[in-house]
């Protein structure tokens, strides 16, 4: 019956969050109702700190921002991040808390037209997960140093993720795919289909040749 309660208020808690948006919805934008129930839940790992307090000092993207930001892991899931100091770069998964969720069509002010949520990057959107690989630059406990992030100061963490290095050279992390071996690999399978359509095809026996075999058979 907790469980009940507690997923009810956090519906009633979204709708009203969107209800009080301060941005509102603008002209040519299109919401829905979203479904009563949820289907899945997730376990918020941390929270971001970064020095943006308001949504009009957020960078549009994070690869526009150089800003030093922070990750704080909470205590319980300290262990998961044993070796994470062997990474370079990070792929962080954070919940847009106070993004809207209802919008399908949307009309941003850097685009001509309407554009659904899908083709968008925006925060406004069913599930407000965002992704942005961060350069890692200190692990000092479940805090980590990184550069490369968007978000408000205190926006929740969902998860981290090693990459490998976005310039293609090899990640210090030892068992992380480097984009050259990736792109070794999709080559070295180029080359084997090319031969294997550019070979002749074997000859086909003709009638008596098939004939003969059949009688010394």
């Amino acid at each position: 019956m907790r469980g009940i309660k507690e997923k009810l208020r956090s519906i009633s808690q979204v709708k009203e969050s969107m209800s009080t948006d301060p941005f509102g919805i603008r002209p040519g934008e299109v919401a829905i109702e979203l479904p009563e129930d949820f289907d899945a839940g997730v376990y918020f790992i941390g929270r971001i700190r970064t020095p943006w307090t308001t949504r009009e000092q957020c960078p549009k993207n994070a690869r526009e921002s150089d800003a030093p930001c922070t990750i704080e892991v909470d205590a319980r899931y300290a262990a998961a991040l044993t070796g994470v100091e062997s990474c370079s770069h990070l792929l962080a998964l954070y919940w847009m808390h106070e993004a809207r969720r209802d919008l399908v069509l949307q009309a941003p002010r850097h685009y001509a037209e309407r554009r659904g949520t899908f083709a968008l990057r925006s925060p406004v959107r069913p599930n407000p997960i965002a992704a942005s690989v961060v350069r890692l630059v200190r692990v000092d406990g479940p805090r980590l140093e990184v550069v490369g992030l968007d978000c408000l100061d205190g926006t929740p963490l969902i998860d981290i993720k090693p990459l490998p290095h976005p310039d293609g050279s090899e990640d210090r992390h030892p068992h992380a795919p480097s984009l050259s071996r990736l792109t070794a690999a999709s080559t070295m399978c180029e080359r084997r289909g090319a031969l294997r359509r550019s070979a002749p095809p074997a000859p086909r026996p003709d009638a008596r040749a098939r004939a003969r075999s059949a009688l010394l058979g």
